[in-house]
């Protein structure tokens, strides 16, 4: 609890910084150019065609005769604008935020992992390719579990429980394989799944939960088709922040637990030996009264004198 607690707060103290909130601001200058591009290029063919798709309606020709009659004029003229940008903004949406995701997520990794964990060594146990498999793996998996219990959200409190269950599990499997990915081994990857499992779908449940916050604003931002180009803007970017908020959690809980793992194994850079040193070698120059044993030159027999011995 002390780890899930302590990367929390930093996570949140993260997202002040102005690094991460440029990233944050990416997805709307993205989506603005996008936006300009192609309706320089489209826009008025676009509008043309949706007018036409209007017009061959007998029931909506009718029904603009209805309105022009109480006096609103050419409603075609104004409808078929506001129906292009409906049907673009969640394409342009989806592309942005994926770009955004593909950037954000090695950016955030090295800024928490170059100011809190400088010294730990990166393993690299995750190619570009690894994790692309990885996350397509994982999202067909949770797509899968979606349709399979789309017949228990009629049941009123599984409605708020499976969904943000079965996206925290996607949120967790992705995001934890990209804080690793750079940092530490398939076999030491495999170890901090197994011990944080628990924490870490708890996070990717919680960031699940607060991913629901932007999704009232852009519905806002739908049925109040005055504040459109205010709110749906305002959606992105919180869904941004928010994003950011749980790539940063899941960085600095996975790096964090990545030292404590290999301080305990003995790999990391804090880490203390266990092994003991050799004793030293006796000094052959030491006494040999200090082996116990008795020296070779006692136990020789005493050489004769060299004088003869004198007659009798």
């Amino acid at each position: 609890m002390g780890l899930l607690l302590d990367s929390f707060w930093r996570a949140a103290a993260y997202c002040m910084r102005p690094r991460v909130m440029a990233l944050s601001v990416l997805p709307l200058l993205l989506m603005v150019g996008l936006a300009l591009g192609l309706g320089y290029l489209y826009w008025d063919g676009a509008v043309q065609g949706m007018r036409t798709l209007l017009d061959a309606s007998p029931f909506l020709a009718s029904f603009w005769s209805w309105l022009q009659g109480w006096g609103l004029g050419d409603v075609t003229s104004v409808v078929a604008p506001l129906m292009v940008v409906l049907a673009v903004a969640p394409a342009l949406v989806v592309v942005s935020l994926l770009v955004v995701a593909v950037l954000m997520t090695p950016a955030l990794v090295a800024l928490v992992a170059d100011r809190r964990f400088p010294t730990l060594e990166r393993k690299k146990g995750g190619s570009f390719v690894a994790s692309v498999a990885w996350s397509l793996s994982s999202t067909v998996l949770a797509l899968i579990a979606l349709v399979v219990s789309v017949p228990l959200w009629l049941v009123p409190p599984l409605v708020l429980i499976l969904p943000p269950l079965i996206w925290g599990w996607l949120t967790y499997r992705v995001m934890v394989f990209d804080a690793l990915a750079e940092h530490a081994s398939k076999d030491e990857r495999q170890e901090i799944f197994r011990r944080h499992r628990s924490s870490l779908l708890g996070i990717g449940i919680l960031s699940g939960y607060l991913g629901a916050a932007p999704s009232i604003v852009w519905a806002s931002g739908v049925v109040f088709a005055a504040a459109f180009f205010v709110l749906v803007p305002l959606a992105i970017w919180i869904y941004t922040l928010v994003f950011a908020f749980s790539s940063l959690w899941f960085s600095h809980y996975c790096l964090a637990a990545l030292q404590r793992l290999r301080e305990e194994t003995g790999t990391g850079p804090n880490a203390t030996s266990t092994t003991a040193e050799p004793a030293p070698r006796a000094s052959q120059a030491e006494p040999v009264a200090m082996t116990g044993l008795t020296p070779p030159a006692a136990l020789a027999a005493p050489e004769a004198s060299s004088t003869p011995a004198s007659a009798p």
